[in-house]
């Protein structure tokens, strides 16, 4: 379009200026022809410049949003890992373990599995950023066998997921996160279990809610988990994530991303 311009404007100068014989100025072909090539030049010039320019800070973007998400998901790797190093959980786990053993080495046996099954899935896991349901969902199973065995009949979870979805992905950790969080913040009671239920929807989306009993007393938190699964939505510029508390149900819904 520029050059399309350039060439009209230099025609209509040159054209119209021997025809109304301007300064007594005559049409020279050769004059005319030059100043197009040297006007059509430089707008390639110009425009590639330009264009060149833009595409570079596009790229630079582009960059910047691929570091930073690699960063949330160093954050959310270190967090899921503090999560689970951290002297507390590692001594009720170990301590689980070796009641287990004298009372029930088949349940102490099956317990280690699925212990070395979450340590396992940490330490690999955000190589690529993002991971299938599937995988989160066998990783969730292995983690709440281990909150299972501790708090008992405390705490259940029940997962109502389409196979359709199972491909569809999401950050990784992201389960062990929400599902964290709700142990956290929530009394378990044997008499008032908390409630987990995952769940797909039919728009394509990943429903995390429990039943609110929230404790008498304020849990330490950064708020590092929530807000790192929304950055990482933002980063990729997918659909942000929305949470629901209506003071009886506390629920996160999480978009599934089509592979």
């Amino acid at each position: 379009m520029y050059i399309l311009i350039m060439t009209a404007s230099i025609s209509i100068i040159f054209w119209g200026y021997d025809y109304i014989s301007f300064l007594g100025y005559q049409l020279n072909q050769t004059q005319y022809a030059w100043c197009v090539v040297i006007g059509i030049f430089c707008n390639l010039l110009a425009t590639s410049l330009n264009e060149g320019a833009a595409f570079y800070d596009k790229w630079r973007q582009t960059v910047d949003e691929a570091e930073n998400l690699k960063k949330e998901n160093l954050q959310s790797q270190l967090e899921g890992l503090k999560d689970q190093v951290n002297p507390h959980f590692l001594f009720n786990s170990l301590n689980s373990l070796s009641s287990l053993i004298n009372e029930d080495p088949e349940k102490a046996e099956k317990f280690l599995d699925e212990m070395s099954k979450v340590y396992r899935y940490l330490l690999r896991t955000n190589e690529d950023g993002l991971t299938t349901l599937d995988s989160e969902m066998q990783f969730i199973q292995s983690y709440f066998h281990m909150l299972k065995t501790r708090y008992g009949d405390g705490v259940s979870m029940e997962t109502q997921i389409d196979g359709h979805y199972l491909s569809y992905q999401l950050p990784p950790l992201t389960l062990q996160m929400l599902v964290e969080n709700a142990v956290k913040h929530n009394m378990i009671l044997k008499d008032s279990p908390l409630k987990i239920l995952i769940m797909t929807t039919n728009s394509g989306r990943l429903i995390v809610s429990n039943n609110l009993q929230r404790k008498d007393r304020m849990v330490a938190s950064n708020k590092v988990g929530l807000a790192n699964i929304v950055n990482k939505y933002r980063l990729m510029k997918k659909e942000e994530i929305s949470i629901r508390d209506d003071g009886k149900e506390f629920a996160v819904v999480v978009p599934l991303i089509q592979p």
